[in-house]
């Protein structure tokens, strides 16, 4: 094999490839090395560089619904046995709790022992963002009260709303729903529609394997506007919570390991070179819903896991199981409570890990989306949500990162269930 056929072979190189471009690209043009590009001309390229991520991720939301819904109302009704389906039904939704809750009181240690924001000055920071005194006003947070109302709404009243409008957890809830409905009636009540969910899979999933053709393409052109408008720069001044927030993806890592050698027995270094596919991916597009076909690819053929337990499994942890995304989250949180000076009692600390908890399962697997649920955290706890404006300049950087933790835990579940349905 030729070292063109293999580059054009493994998705992966063509990325680092793509990362590296658009890195040399977006110092080029922006201000950190200076060539003279104006800035008016720069904001004039990067809009054309961005128009293959912007066609990627169209075609990653025209599709994300309709594929979420069948393939886990397809999962379901392809388990057969009622032991299979509580075994990975209800195994699977307590493993993600477990992963997401370590992943938050990991968050939690070290946010308080490292204390990021009580390093950088937030005299210098208002006056450097024009921000107000009201902007920056600390506001009471709801209580627990609030917290039985919240869930409630989980269920979804209308799912065609919550189809239109884009809510994926309450797409997840309304699949399970019919999934175990019709794994319980007879099985030639429910092949019509099983038929129909089928092709819907087959042709959502033919669409987003045609898509990560273009992912070296968007990559590059995400760098290159990235680099070009934020600059290394801003994103050294925000080193302390940066390094917070990577040390705590890192400890995750580490926790999956364990979880491989331990409860699925597997050898850790031949398991996680096959992970390399999806975890570049999922680096440079910074979304898991991206990255799925990949993973499913890697779990299937690499991994040679039971296609029924990847196709629940990874869809269903593509949805909910964001255990990088909350532990960012809870470190945000904290640090911007440090910066303002906010002391967190117990039970706004309870409060945040609840409520970490709850919105890392809604939060939507595409990129950026965790800011955004983010500022539904601090409303929480009374924190200003004009706090986001801090993060925005370092965040696609832990956006990559974290998106790749969220990756590596989906196929770790996928190993661990694998071999528990096995035995």
């Amino acid at each position: 094999m030729t070292f063109k056929n293999y580059i054009l072979k493994n998705l992966w190189i063509q990325v680092v490839i793509s990362l590296i471009a658009g890195l040399f690209v977006g110092l080029i043009i922006g201000d950190d090395v200076g060539v003279g590009i104006e800035d008016d001309t720069v904001d004039s390229i990067t809009p054309y560089l961005s128009i293959p991520a912007n066609i990627f991720l169209s075609l990653i939301y025209m599709i994300i619904v309709p594929l979420i819904f069948s393939s886990i109302v397809v999962a379901i009704t392809s388990l057969g046995s009622r032991e299979k389906l509580k075994t990975l039904g209800l195994g699977v939704g307590i493993y993600f709790v477990i992963t997401t809750t370590i992943a938050i009181l990991v968050a939690v240690f070290l946010v308080s022992i490292i204390a990021p924001g009580d390093l950088l000055d937030f005299s210098a920071l208002k006056e450097s963002y024009n921000l107000t005194d009201a902007e920056v006003e600390i506001k009471d947070g709801f209580s627990l009260d609030d917290i039985p109302n919240a869930v409630s709404n989980i269920i979804p009243r209308n799912p065609i709303t919550s189809y239109l409008e884009g809510q994926m957890l309450s797409i997840l809830i309304f699949a399970l729903i019919i999934g175990l409905s019709m794994a319980a009636i007879p099985k030639e009540s429910a092949k019509p529609l099983l038929d129909i969910l089928e092709s819907i899979q087959k042709i959502t999933l033919h669409i987003l394997l045609f898509s990560m053709k273009i992912v070296p393409f968007a990559v590059f052109g995400l760098i290159v506007g990235m680099i070009s408008k934020v600059g290394i720069g801003s994103m050294v001044g925000m080193g302390a919570y940066m390094g917070t927030v990577v040390l705590g993806l890192g400890v995750m890592l580490v926790v999956y390991i364990l979880i491989l050698k331990i409860v699925a027995k597997r050898p850790i270094s031949s398991t996680f070179s096959k992970f390399r596919n999806p975890q570049t991916v999922s680096f440079s597009t910074a979304s898991s819903m991206a990255t799925m076909p990949v993973t499913l690819k890697t779990a299937e053929e690499s991994l040679k896991i039971d296609t029924r337990v990847s196709k629940f499994v990874i869809p269903f942890g593509t949805t909910v199981n964001m255990d990088g995304t909350a532990l960012y989250q809870v470190i945000a949180v904290f640090f911007l409570a440090q910066l303002f000076s906010i002391e967190l009692s117990m039970i706004s600390i309870f409060v945040i890990i609840i409520t970490s908890l709850l919105a890392s399962i809604g939060t939507p697997a595409v990129p950026g989306a965790g800011v955004i649920v983010l500022s539904t955290i601090l409303i929480t706890v009374g924190i200003p949500p004009v706090g986001i404006l801090l993060l925005i300049s370092v965040d696609r950087i832990l956006d990559m990162i974290r998106t790749m933790v969220n990756v590596t835990g989906d196929l770790t579940a996928c190993c661990v269930f694998d071999k528990i349905t096995r035995d």
